[in-house]
């Protein structure tokens, strides 16, 4: 897995990676015991510095969504269904502030709604075009 880092949004980088770990686990995708991509190469892969990544993954440890094994770097960590359920909850702050875009632009909700459906579709595609 390979995380989308984009250097010139407003959001820091060590940010955008703690946010998408929490998506991924949230969502099912990376279940207890996934491990993750070493500090190392995420950050050659994304040619940024290590503490950058080290940062990320050390909240994502404080939180209690990563842990670490000796010999096999960070994994997600057993998850109760409480925080499994919080999908909804971590899409909200993105949907609230698309919203306000949207009403910004002049969009009617069915405009911005068809608008999001697509963005939904291409980035479904995308996914299984990477897969």
């Amino acid at each position: 897995m390979d995380f989308a880092v984009t250097p010139s949004d407003p959001t820091p980088i060590y940010r955008q990676i703690v946010d998408q770990v929490r998506r991924y686990i949230a969502g099912g995708h990376w279940p207890a015991g996934h491990e993750l991509p070493s500090v190392r190469a995420v950050a050659l892969t994304h040619a940024i510095n290590p503490m950058t990544v080290s940062k990320a993954y050390s909240q994502l440890e404080a939180e209690g969504l990563l842990a670490r094994r000796r010999g096999m770097g960070m994994v997600v960590a057993d998850q109760s269904q409480a925080q499994a359920d919080q999908r909804t909850a971590l899409l909200m702050p993105t949907l609230e502030a698309a919203a306000r875009q949207a009403q910004q632009l002049g969009l009617s909700p069915e405009e911005a709604l068809a608008a999001f459906e697509q963005a939904l579709h291409a980035a479904h595609n995308a996914h299984e075009t990477a897969s």
